[in-house]
């Protein structure tokens, strides 16, 4: 493929690759682990479940194992990705993968919508029907590219590719595919890239929405005079939270000492998925993404994503693009003064009282509530 082309892209596995996942599942050599204790407070701001305090137990991944060798259908699931439009085109390098779903709406906002880690492209598809729904304005068309070196997109060939790198990728992708004026919107990984890129292509970028606001107090004079109880209850839920991340830390020290387990062992790769999932997605969710990280061998240049961002240089500056936050109950909790601090024209901050970190499969129809008035009101602003 030559840089600027784009090509249509199907997903075709290898019966071969299919026979080996079944084959090193079958042969899976089980962790040891102590027995349960009783429910303490920790993860996420919620209890921790039994079974949960020293990590991923070993019954969750045997029972996700024994279904993705038995009875999960990636023959199925093959075809249902395959419904919807995919493409690949070269981007600084790279190889880039994205899903362009355009709603029957002709004057539709593109939006660009980037998934965190350990999901994939699939986090926003679960938003393809109703947010390009033409019967509900505003209508959006929709491109959600894979990371760089993750799944489709992968693996990664040179180093640097941050967020910075990465956002960079994406304004050039809006513009090959020929839209002047964008919103971004972005989970996790993509509430990192997204507002880099708006701030980058700040010309053609309408806003951006994210689920988190990842600002933190950074030891000024004062930063913590007149914060409110609420805001303290943020900070310690953020800190929880952030504790929490242990593959954050990890994947930024050393991503290459872990990949050489997850390359080798589906279980490992289950595993390692599994103690950000949880049980917030189906097990057909959670094995769709096992099985796209798996088949691509992907797991060391995801990883990479994080080390990349820890020592990338960048613009310390307030972003100035008009940015909305979506915060779920059960996810990051940005206290506003300090996203303030990093983020200058703040525009829509709402709160719900449920969802969790993957809010486009346990919030959707909140999610794209809260899309479709933020880029209502700014389109109406620029009228």
């Amino acid at each position: 493929m030559a840089d600027h082309d784009i090509t249509p892209f199907r997903i075709a596995i290898p019966q071969a690759d299919l026979d080996d996942l079944i084959n090193r599942l079958a042969g899976t050599r089980w962790a040891n682990e102590l027995p349960e204790k009783e429910v303490i407070a920790g993860g996420a701001g919620a209890p921790t479940p039994p079974g949960w305090e020293y990590g991923v137990p070993v019954s969750y991944v045997q029972d996700l194992v024994e279904q993705w060798r038995t009875s999960f259908d990636w023959r199925a699931r093959e075809a249902q990705l395959n419904e919807y439009p995919q493409f690949n085109t070269v981007i600084d390098g790279q190889k880039i993968h994205f899903v362009h779903i355009k709603s029957p709406q002709p004057n539709a906002i593109p939006l660009i919508l980037t998934h965190g880690w350990p999901n994939s492209f699939i986090e926003y598809l679960p938003l393809a029907l109703p947010l390009t729904d033409p019967s509900d304005a505003p209508a959006f068309d929709l491109v959600i590219p894979s990371l760089p070196g993750f799944t489709f997109s992968g693996p990664t060939r040179e180093h640097g590719w941050s967020a910075y790198r990465t956002a960079t990728a994406w304004a050039e992708l809006m513009r090959r595919l020929g839209y002047d004026r964008y919103g971004a919107v972005g989970n996790d990984s993509g509430s990192i890239v997204s507002p880099i890129l708006g701030e980058q292509d700040r010309e053609h970028v309408i806003g951006v929405h994210v689920t988190q606001i990842f600002s933190f107090p950074r030891g000024d004079d004062g930063e913590f005079d007149g914060l409110s109880g609420e805001d303290y209850g943020a900070l310690q839920f953020g800190q929880a939270f952030v504790e929490h991340a242990i593959h954050d830390r990890s994947q930024q020290a050393q991503p290459q000492t872990l990949a050489h387990a997850l390359a080798d062992s589906p279980a490992g790769q289950l595993a390692w998925s599994g103690q950000l999932f949880g049980t917030a997605l189906s097990a057909e969710e959670i094995l769709t993404n096992a099985s796209l990280y798996w088949f691509t061998n992907t797991a060391a240049s995801a990883a990479r994503f994080y080390y990349e961002n820890r020592r990338a240089a960048h613009d310390s500056e307030p972003t100035t693009v008009p940015i909305g936050l979506a915060s779920f109950a059960w996810d990051f909790k940005a206290v506003r003064r300090f996203a303030e601090r990093d983020h200058h024209n703040i525009v829509s901050w709402n709160t719900f009282d449920r969802g969790g970190h993957w809010s486009t499969h346990d919030a959707a129809d909140l999610l794209v509530q809260d899309i479709r008035q933020f880029f209502s009101a700014l389109t109406e602003r620029s009228i």
